[in-house]
């Protein structure tokens, strides 16, 4: 019992190490791919999918919550970007989305785990985890912003004003989160497959 809680410990304290890198260091969380975009191309979706994966929902929502406190903590100490300030400053913004990415791999892995098709489930738990992000944002900007959207419209590019806010967003961040959501499909069976075969070993 106590080597699975020291090995469990092990795993998430890797993980916090390589959030931390991806959340503080230029061009590794955060990637500007595509200058035109009005944010940046976030590559944590994978870390939290490949994490919720392999140590479960409880674990997984830790994760997810301990990323949006770095997010929070990035969005007031060096936004990349207006619009990154402007949505990550506000704390349900940037707490919920990075919980419910963090809640979903587990539960998809384990569901598909008991068919033929673990595997797929892999590269659906990777899509899942970045587009649950990407479309909590969305809804939860256009909420937080429906009474001022003037204020965000500007930094995501020429709108008309009877635009609706959330069709802004979806127009301007959904570039986003369908790369993001392809990457980190791809990505995550990848690393979860000889990690799960290292740990059932361990």
């Amino acid at each position: 019992m106590r080597r699975e809680e020291t090995r469990r410990m092990t795993i998430t304290a890797v993980f916090a190490a390589i959030l931390i890198m991806q959340t503080f260091l230029p061009n590794i969380g955060y990637v500007r791919i595509i200058p035109v975009l009005p944010v940046a191309i976030t590559t944590i979706p994978m870390t939290i999918a490949i994490y919720g994966t392999l140590m479960g929902t409880k674990a997984g929502l830790g994760f997810g919550l301990f990323w949006g406190i770095t997010r929070l903590i990035v969005a007031y100490t060096q936004p990349g970007d207006m619009v990154s300030l402007m949505l990550f400053q506000n704390p349900v913004i940037s707490v919920v989305p990075s919980v419910l990415a963090g809640f979903f791999p587990s539960l998809i892995t384990k569901a598909m785990g008991k068919t033929n098709y673990a595997k797929l489930g892999y590269i659906f738990s990777g899509a899942v985890t970045s587009l649950t992000n990407t479309i909590m944002v969305i809804l939860l900007t256009s909420i937080f912003f429906m009474h001022d959207p003037a204020s965000l419209v500007h930094y995501l590019g020429n709108y008309s004003s009877s635009t609706p806010l959330i069709l802004i967003l979806i127009t301007a961040l959904g570039a986003n989160g369908v790369i993001e959501a392809i990457f980190t499909a791809l990505v995550v069976p990848v690393i979860v497959t000889p990690l799960n075969l290292v740990l059932k070993r361990a």
